[in-house]
């Protein structure tokens, strides 16, 4: 991970539209299959999500990844093989501001993946990094002892009472083995729900259901879960 830029209190808004997927099966999925639809997702979605996208998928026990300043709906989605796990996220910036792909999520430290989205005011924490997803994503790690829930569950928590308002917090948190999602807002339903889906062994997660495709549940506000 790159070394984080600044130290700062204050307010955090990080990533108010940007949208997010996870996937996890037993077996091997192509990447393009996924990111094909959620491309789609992203390009039809009422909020601009062009700012940039990136994903982190595993080979074998190492993390890879990747970013791109472009739409993802104008990459070319073909150049990815496969894999069994998958984080992939699209970016709308706050207020068209840092567009530059060193802020194109997911995050990662090297051992875990993060990635967000959601506005947040008036937070009081004390935590590095360029943008406030990183700052979220920093302030987070400093909980953990080796339980990905446990730090998200607490972290997520204290940021929530030390912010004048949470907008939306949603947040994706995994190390290759464990996978954890937080999800709460207080606005727009439509827009900040995220959304499940068990297709035989593949596991999906999503910001918006794919379109034209039945299965997906919303998940309840306000909830900490492992995937």
């Amino acid at each position: 991970m790159r070394p984080p830029a600044s130290n700062s209190l204050g307010c955090i808004r990080p990533e108010p539209m940007c949208r997010l997927l996870f996937a996890r099966s037993e077996n091997d999925f192509s990447l393009s299959s996924l990111l094909e639809p959620f491309a789609q997702v992203a390009q039809t979605s009422p909020e601009y999500q062009g700012h940039g996208w990136g994903c982190s998928w595993r080979e074998g026990d190492e993390w890879r990844h990747y970013h791109n300043i472009q739409p993802i709906w104008e990459d070319d989605l073909s150049q990815f093989d496969k894999t069994s796990l998958l984080l992939v996220h699209a970016r709308s910036a706050f207020r068209d501001e840092g567009i530059i792909i060193e802020n194109n999520m997911p995050f990662s430290d090297g051992e875990s993946v993060f990635i967000f989205n959601g506005e947040l005011r008036g937070v009081r924490i004390n935590s590095e990094g360029r943008i406030g997803a990183e700052k979220i994503y920093n302030y987070i790690r400093r909980f953990d002892r080796g339980d990905k829930l446990a730090a998200l569950d607490k972290g997520t928590s204290i940021i929530a009472r030390r912010s004048t308002y949470v907008r939306a917090m949603n947040i994706i948190l995994c190390d290759g083995k464990q996978a954890c999602l937080s999800t709460r807002y207080n606005e727009n339903p439509d827009y900040f729900q995220m959304y499940r889906k068990q297709d035989n062994d593949l596991k999906l997660v999503c910001s918006h259901p794919f379109k034209n495709e039945s299965g997906w549940a919303p998940i309840e506000n306000n909830a900490t879960l492992n995937l």
